[in-house]
């Protein structure tokens, strides 16, 4: 499945988001980043892309074997109480900088907070942090609690650093 991208005279692409939250009632922390990236979008899912360290790391704060297959990681991610989602519906944006991000339309974060009891939003990256409290904290009812991205391009974050950023999802579990 691909997300739906139309291309721009500036070089930009307004790609709308394609595939449903990872949720359930019995989630109780949300994971949001910014709008999947062509990888992600390619394969129909979040944190496609083979060189983004978001699955190894979130399996190891958990304490399981790191998920292969799209449904293993929807498994992984339910059977702890972790929603994956992102904060944009759809945006104007290059590739898959965050930075180059315009005309942002946010998802509806009372999809998720209407349903499950979730006592903390974990926003992964910088601009899904701002655009998190911009357009949708008041929606969700609660303050994002920042992480860092696992994306390729934020390679000076070691693997180890991200682990232990990503241990703050345990207090809420």
């Amino acid at each position: 499945m691909t997300g739906h991208a139309v291309s721009s005279p500036a070089g930009l692409e307004r790609v709308t988001h394609q595939f449903p939250p990872v949720f359930d009632k019995n989630s109780r922390v949300l994971v949001l980043g910014t709008m999947p990236s062509p990888k992600s979008r390619e394969q129909g899912f979040y944190y496609g892309h083979p060189r983004n360290r978001f699955w190894p790391v979130l399996a190891a704060v958990l304490g399981e074997s790191c998920p292969q297959t799209i449904e293993e990681k929807k498994n992984l991610a339910l059977k702890h109480g972790v929603a994956i989602w992102d904060v944009l519906e759809s945006c104007e944006i290059h590739g898959a900088d965050d930075t180059s991000i315009r005309n942002p339309v946010p998802n509806q974060m009372r999809k998720i907070m209407d349903h499950a009891n979730i006592q903390a939003v974990f926003t992964t990256g910088t601009k899904a942090t701002a655009l998190f409290r911009r357009y949708c904290m008041e929606d969700a009812g609660l303050e994002p609690i920042p992480l860092p991205s696992t994306s390729p391009a934020n390679c000076r974050v070691s693997r180890e650093t991200l682990e232990q950023e990503y241990r703050r999802i345990l207090e809420y579990l």
